[in-house]
């Protein structure tokens, strides 16, 4: 575990990942696989402590802990870069916005066993910060990827709800672009 800590390059999250791993392929608990866990939190504290954690995750009672926690770190990876997006879209920058979210989803494609549901989600919000940009024809290409999907009719009657949440504006002429897709 050490030696895979030690060599291993990344941030904690990714070398800690690679000492469980390490630990398990030399025999792991004698009690056999069953759970993981990871938690990492700033080595600052900026007073927001929900801001401070940036892997807190478990997993229990499974054949392959430390597979699924692979698949959780990638994920969480993948929201932190959706979560970077919706707090450059607040401050008005948004090429920083677009460039966090389409990390978010390249993070999330790349990682194995995600649900395509996960990917869908991100897709989808990332259309919407477009639309909020005035970007809506840029928009229009990602919105019909997300539609065309697995559950695509749930993404469309979300659609339809974000402008009475201020979600999306209320542009009857964006929105029918946007139901066309």
């Amino acid at each position: 575990m050490a030696k895979a800590f030690q060599e291993t390059k990344g941030d904690l999250a990714e070398r800690m990942m690679i000492a469980l791993e390490a630990a398990q392929t030399a025999g792991g608990d004698t009690r056999g696989r069953q759970s993981a866990a990871l938690v990492v939190v700033s080595g600052k504290s900026s007073g927001r402590p929900w801001n401070d954690r940036r892997f807190d995750l478990r997993v229990d009672d499974s054949p392959e802990p430390l597979k699924e926690l692979r698949k959780l770190v990638s994920l969480q990876r993948a929201y932190n870069h959706m979560n970077a997006g919706d707090e450059a879209t607040e401050h008005h920058d948004n090429e920083s916005a677009l460039r966090e979210y389409a990390l978010a989803e390249e993070t999330a494609s790349k990682a194995e066993n995600v649900e395509p549901s996960r990917l869908a989600e991100m897709r989808f919000w990332h259309a919407v910060a477009l639309v909020n940009m005035k970007r809506v024809d840029e928009s229009l290409p990602i919105f019909k990827q997300v539609f065309a999907g697995a559950n695509g009719a749930n993404w469309r009657d979300l659609t339809a709800r974000l402008p009475k949440s201020s979600l999306l504006p209320d542009d009857a002429d964006a929105y029918k672009k946007i139901q066309s897709q």
